[in-house]
């Protein structure tokens, strides 16, 4: 399983709107292509001072192949709007992560 991983600073002016928006609007449009199993958001807790809030926007997605034709095929415009909407308010950068194991317990 793949997780995409998308780290997004938010400044404080529009880090309220920009959760809403992406919880009602951006993540459901991106769950919509099909592509991901789940996804889920959380926030940076140990943030250092610099006019914003830190979230991971993160997407479960079965394998690399169904990654590569979402990025092909639908992020662009999806990426497209968010930038058109936020512009220099809300930088990110993705990356991607192989999920080696879940819950794992030590013995």
């Amino acid at each position: 399983m793949i997780l995409y991983n998308i780290t997004v600073n938010v400044e404080n002016s529009v880090a309220e709107e920009w959760l809403d928006w992406m919880i009602q609007v951006h993540i459901p449009e991106v769950m919509a292509t099909g592509y991901f199993l789940r996804n889920q958001v959380s926030r940076l807790l140990n943030e250092v001072e610099n006019g914003g809030v830190t979230y991971a926007v993160q997407f479960f997605c079965r394998n690399l192949e169904d990654l590569e034709e979402y990025q092909r095929d639908h992020a662009p415009a999806l990426q497209d709007k968010h930038t058109r909407r936020y512009g220099e308010k809300a930088l990110s950068f993705r990356s991607l992560l192989e999920i080696i194991g879940t819950d794992v317990e030590r013995k």
